[in-house]
């Protein structure tokens, strides 16, 4: 049985990064910095999946719940910047502009990132890509806890 939670749970972690992927090279939506840093975390979770199938130690399926644990947050923070709930990091972002002169204002355009991390260029049922992002990965480490519950009653 953990051993089959592991498989969906790294397996659920390849499928969203495929899903990003797909979005940024068939959909044409490059990433922002966020979006970039939700997928490191994945692509760990993939390879201790991979190392959790061959060697099954108790630790992994630990590692590979904080690794989801950790695209979760990055997503939850992503959700906030997007809705406005607190501010993005400064290069991801675009600040005020009320008390910019027009050079300054020219400045800050033409030092803007490309793709801003408090845009949400896609949507489903209320929710952005970064909000989905945070629920699928909260789902996926509790499937690597389930895992890791079953490796230590066996």
């Amino acid at each position: 049985m953990s051993r089959l939670l592991i498989i969906l749970a790294s397996a659920g972690s390849a499928a969203l990064l495929l899903g990003a992927f797909g979005f940024q090279y068939i959909g044409e939506m490059a990433p922002c910095k966020l979006c970039i840093w939700q997928r490191y975390p994945h692509g760990a979770a993939v390879v201790i999946g991979a190392v959790a199938l061959a060697f099954p130690l108790l630790i992994l399926p630990y590692l590979g719940a904080l690794a989801a644990l950790a695209t979760a947050g990055v997503g939850a923070y992503h959700t906030g910047v997007e809705r406005g709930w607190w501010e993005g990091p400064s290069t991801c972002t675009s600040g005020p502009i009320g008390n910019l002169s027009a050079d300054e204002l020219m400045q800050q355009i033409m030092s803007a990132p490309l793709v801003r991390c408090d845009d949400v260029p896609w949507e489903m049922l209320g929710l952005s890509m970064a909000s989905w992002n945070a629920i699928a990965s909260f789902v996926l480490a509790l499937l690597w806890i389930a895992a890791a519950n079953h490796m230590r009653k066996a």
